[in-house]
């Protein structure tokens, strides 16, 4: 088997509803998904799903290989990019590739991937993670409903803006979950890279005065090692960071710091690039969690290392155009039996879309409000750019600073 070529399609997801995070929102409810297939002369396609940017040059290192030699291939793209750097959206790239290789190398076996990879259980716990910071009160507890309905008892909030909204709003969903049953549901808060260490530590301090978080996802930046080891050190809850590391080298200085208790990587990333990040967070004693909407790949991934927590759960229905060989039980995703990641792309469906995201407010989730982590106190409401800057409130000064913990989640 030869890797003769790829072919790249970009479909949507319709959330029916907006989303968005601290750094922007799609009012209209759609992003965008980019796919892409890798083809054989034995004439299988692996499917991968990540960015189109710089796939031209990295699929130079693959050309005419065996995709069954799926982690070697994956550093001759590594170095393909060395020169230039593999960080962002070409890391994306090689990520697509990647998990359209283990696609394909698991499709030659006969077996679905979870099972090649040496997986014993198909089943991956999950959270809810709405995508929520666009909803009134009333649209947020209707959504994480539709959650609980299929047994999810640990959700995730987007925020970092305002601290009495997120208070009120993690109460909400709290609520939501107990009376589906939960016993005590756990409640997780990513702030996006919104906050400064002290901005991280007031805001969390606040909430936890009234109820308890299982992590703080994103404090701070990406990149600030010392800044999440001081946010760790200051709140009750566990620190959750990772997603956005481009590279198992970028996790070195967040690990030796002791930043982190929850090590994360983003499904975009690949396959590889997952099982290699869990090796290195088992290492260290810690636990790996994926992050993603439409995470096939690493889910298949996670039921293979020992250290795997739980994985997002974003939208309840896949994109236009595609399908997935699993389901969604008793607040778990269930691999099914495909071979391969068990994705099926209708192509003619996703030629036939007229829609594209309309632009998000300010300009789209991955643009960094200008006053991001320049707010002093914990509750400054944001400045409109089209209005006057509103007055901060006083920040209520206690900080928490009982021992932290890494969560147990139910599901």
């Amino acid at each position: 088997m030869r890797i003769t070529g790829y072919r790249t399609l970009t479909t949507v997801q319709e959330w029916a509803r907006p989303v968005g995070d601290a750094n922007g929102r799609f009012e209209d409810g759609v992003t965008t998904l980019p796919v892409v297939l890798v083809d054989t002369d034995e004439g299988a396609t692996g499917v991968g799903l990540g960015s189109h940017a710089g796939l031209e040059g990295v699929f130079g290192a693959i050309e005419g290989e065996d995709p069954r030699a799926v982690a070697a291939l994956y550093d001759r793209m590594l170095r393909r990019a060395f020169k230039a750097g593999h960080a962002g959206a070409v890391f994306g790239a090689i990520g697509a590739l990647d998990t359209a290789l283990w696609d394909l190398k698991a499709q030659a076996a006969g077996e679905p991937l979870w099972r090649l990879l040496g997986g014993r259980d198909r089943v991956v716990p999950a959270y809810a993670s709405g995508l929520d910071i666009g909803l009134d009160d009333e649209a947020l507890a209707d959504a994480y409903r539709l959650y609980a309905d299929r047994g999810l008892r640990a959700a995730k909030l987007k925020g970092g803006l305002d601290v009495e909204a997120d208070r009120r709003r993690l109460a909400i969903v709290r609520d939501v979950l107990a009376d589906a049953g939960a016993a005590r549901p756990r409640l997780m808060l990513d702030a996006n890279e919104a906050w400064s260490r002290k901005e991280a530590v007031q805001h969390v301090g606040a909430i936890e005065r009234t109820m308890d978080l299982a992590w703080v996802e994103e404090p701070v930046r990406r990149w600030d090692a010392e800044g999440h080891a001081a946010v760790q050190r200051g709140v009750r809850a566990a620190v959750a960071s990772g997603e956005n590391l481009t590279g198992l080298e970028q996790f070195t200085p967040l690990l030796k710091a002791g930043g982190v208790d929850v090590v994360q990587t983003a499904a975009v990333w690949g396959v590889t690039h997952f099982l290699r990040v869990a090796a290195l967070a088992h290492a260290h004693d810690l636990p790996v969690s994926p992050v993603g909407n439409i995470p096939v790949g690493v889910l298949h991934a996670a039921t293979a290392v020992p250290n795997h927590l739980v994985s997002e759960l974003q939208d309840l229905r896949p994109p236009v155009g595609i399908t997935a060989d699993l389901d969604i039980e008793d607040g778990a995703f269930v691999l099914g039996d495909a071979p391969g990641l068990g994705l099926t792309v209708f192509t003619e469906a996703i030629a036939r879309l007229d829609r594209r995201p309309a632009p998000a407010d300010p300009a789209g989730t991955a643009v960094r409000p200008e006053r991001a982590g320049l707010r002093l106190l914990a509750d400054e409401r944001p400045a409109d750019p089209d209005r006057s800057p509103t007055r901060p409130r006083r920040a209520d000064p206690e900080a928490a600073t009982a021992d932290r913990r890494v969560p147990a989640i139910e599901h």
